[in-house]
């Protein structure tokens, strides 16, 4: 304490949004407290770590689907209109996932793209061009899975309805998956059939779903083998045509075998550890679950690329 009668101190705050957050979230909070003849009061609090909570950014209102929730920030767009989005994605993914899950989504959107990327904790600028990203509660335990969507309203506001509804449903896969998804899934596979996911049943070619992948392959610009994780970095070269080779590969696996093949062999995935050697696990998982072999499947899956010409 200073002479003046001032001082800091550090809190946590713990919040629950009842009916969406299994645990309290926990935001780390700086105080500036001053004492006086009637005692202590706050004349200013700040957050002390990691990503800001929604309402440091302005005041912040709800707009409840039947599915989800949408906390928007004052000059967000229309929350409504997102949360009907929302709606039409739970059973969309139930419809393929199944209902071993929540079953429902919490949503953050805030006015700005600079407001989006100040709620990730990384703040790096390469996510400004995501139109939405699904991360763990702030103060969550480092092991704890992601179970909210954030959105960017401005990349998300410069897509049709159609694109719209495909990001918010990618985004409830990876929700919906979230128990089945370990460090060692690769990101071809959770991106994948989580954009598989969105496209289903929309009635769209592989050219339409794959616009860059196809103008790289018609300039002789080929893969050599499926992404790597490296791949998805935000802000990556290469990342449209990343997450459209992801898709292709999840699409060949539910065509070749069903789509409750690529389901359980996306489970099979995250029960089992990698070990030392990941690409050896992987396909001793193919051959276990689709009765081929990785390089084999790679091979299926080129030809696949290659037809997009």
């Amino acid at each position: 304490m200073d002479a003046a009668g001032r001082c800091t101190a550090t809190a946590e705050l713990t919040v629950t949004v009842t009916g969406y957050d299994e645990q309290p979230v926990v935001h780390p909070r700086r105080l500036a407290l001053a004492r006086s003849a009637a005692g202590w009061r706050v004349e200013r609090e700040e957050g002390a770590d990691g990503s800001p909570p929604l309402w440091d950014l302005g005041p912040v209102r709800a707009a409840a689907g039947a599915r989800c929730l949408v906390l928007a920030v004052d000059g967000a767009p229309e929350a409504a209109e997102l949360a009907a989005v929302g709606d039409r994605a739970v059973p969309a993914v139930e419809a393929l996932w199944g209902t071993g899950w929540a079953g429902r989504l919490l949503l953050e959107l805030p006015a700005t793209g600079e407001q989006f990327t100040r709620l990730l904790a990384d703040g790096s600028p390469g996510w400004s061009g995501m139109a939405a990203v699904t991360v763990a509660a702030p103060g969550a335990p480092r092991q704890a899975p992601a179970d909210r969507v954030l959105v960017n309203p401005e990349a998300y506001g410069r897509l049709s309805a159609f694109g719209r509804q495909v990001v918010v449903t990618h985004e409830a896969v990876h929700v919906a998956t979230r128990a089945d998804t370990r460090s060692w899934t690769p990101l071809w596979l959770s991106e994948g059939a989580a954009d598989w996911t969105g496209y289903r049943d929309s009635g769209r070619s592989a050219r339409q779903i794959a616009p860059e992948l196809a103008r790289d392959v018609a300039a002789g610009r080929l893969p050599a083998a499926l992404p790597a994780d490296r791949d998805f970095t935000a802000g990556a070269d290469g990342l449209a045509q990343a997450y459209e080779l992801s898709w292709l590969a999840c699409d060949l696996i539910a065509r070749r075998f069903g789509t409750q093949r690529l389901v359980a062999f996306y489970r099979a995935v995250g029960e089992s550890g990698p070990g030392a050697d990941r690409e050896a696990w992987l396909d001793g998982l193919f051959h276990d679950r689709l009765g081929l072999g990785l390089a084999e499947f790679t091979r299926l899956w080129l030809t696949e690329v290659r037809a997009l010409a």
